[in-house]
């Protein structure tokens, strides 16, 4: 189950080795097996594609024999057969003394799920909450490291890099953070659900991050009328001295738009300094999504 798809991506077919709570909103899920020896990835913000089974499968149904096909053929399959097809960010990965990669690390957001309540959740949590060693999935990742599912990419002469990102765009955002070296200066809003999930990122440069929490029960979104609750605090913020800024927000698209208009139509921010990537949008499904594309 390792055929190519499009260079530089292709299918990578990997097993749970363990899984570990972050936070009640969050828990990490570490991957292995053969085929990492072939994933490749420089990124910071390194987009994949997971493929989960369904409730009694032992895998995910792709039928990835069909090569540049598979997309067409996933489609066809009936719903509670084919796989649970979602997007993550990679978060960490660890290579041999050869340099070959033998594990990786995703974080999941559990929509919908708490300690001691049973709500509806979306599937890809329900999998995650419950993913254990041994369980089996596919990915759609890297073969080359230096791929166009990479958007963290400030150029050479960023003397300031300001981040937001909510929970969804956390791994990414808190992967760019430990990439930073010593001196470079960073502002940072993030968002979460819950006050658990607010932790002290790593990080080795001069970086000033604020967390906001928006409590409650989590239905998926938690935006108010669809506006990040940092907007205010971006807005008052009073910037250190800078020429040269590096812009990169996501999360929910609305409210990536939003912020996306203060940085370059209030600020005044060149367009060609802003990444904006919105990973999920509320009240639609990834396949929704991935339709109107």
């Amino acid at each position: 189950m390792t055929t190519a798809v499009a260079a530089p991506f292709r299918f990578f077919s990997l097993q749970v080795k363990a899984t570990r709570r972050l936070g009640p909103s969050l828990v990490r899920v570490t991957f292995t097996g053969p085929d990492l020896r072939a994933f490749r990835s420089d990124g910071l913000d390194q987009s994949l594609t997971l493929f989960l089974p369904h409730p009694g499968q032992s895998e995910p149904a792709v039928p990835v024999h069909l090569g540049d096909s598979w997309w067409q053929g996933w489609r066809e399959l009936p719903d509670d057969v084919r796989a649970v097809m979602r997007s993550y960010t990679l978060r960490s990965l660890r290579r041999d003394a050869e340099g070959d990669t033998t594990e990786v690390d995703i974080d999941f957001v559990l929509h919908g799920i708490r300690p001691g309540t049973s709500p509806e959740a979306g599937p890809a949590s329900r999998w995650a909450a419950g993913a254990a060693a041994g369980d089996r999935v596919l990915l759609l990742g890297p073969a080359v490291a230096d791929n166009r599912a990479i958007r963290f990419r400030p150029p050479e002469d960023t003397d300031l890099v300001l981040l937001w990102a909510d929970e969804t765009a956390l791994p990414a955002a808190e992967a760019v953070l430990e990439s930073l070296p010593p001196g470079t200066r960073a502002r940072v809003w993030l968002e979460v659900p819950q006050a658990g999930d607010v932790h002290d990122p790593a990080t080795a440069a001069d970086a000033e991050v604020t967390w906001f929490v928006r409590g409650g029960e989590d239905d998926g979104d938690g935006h108010v009328q669809g506006s990040p609750m940092a907007l205010d605090s971006v807005r008052a913020a009073e910037l250190p001295p800078h020429e040269r800024p590096y812009v990169w927000i996501a999360g929910e698209s609305g409210c990536v738009k939003q912020l996306r208009r203060h940085f370059v139509g209030e600020r005044g921010i060149d367009r060609r300094r802003v990444t904006f990537v919105g990973y999920w949008r509320r009240g639609m499904t990834e396949e929704q999504l991935r339709e109107q594309a």
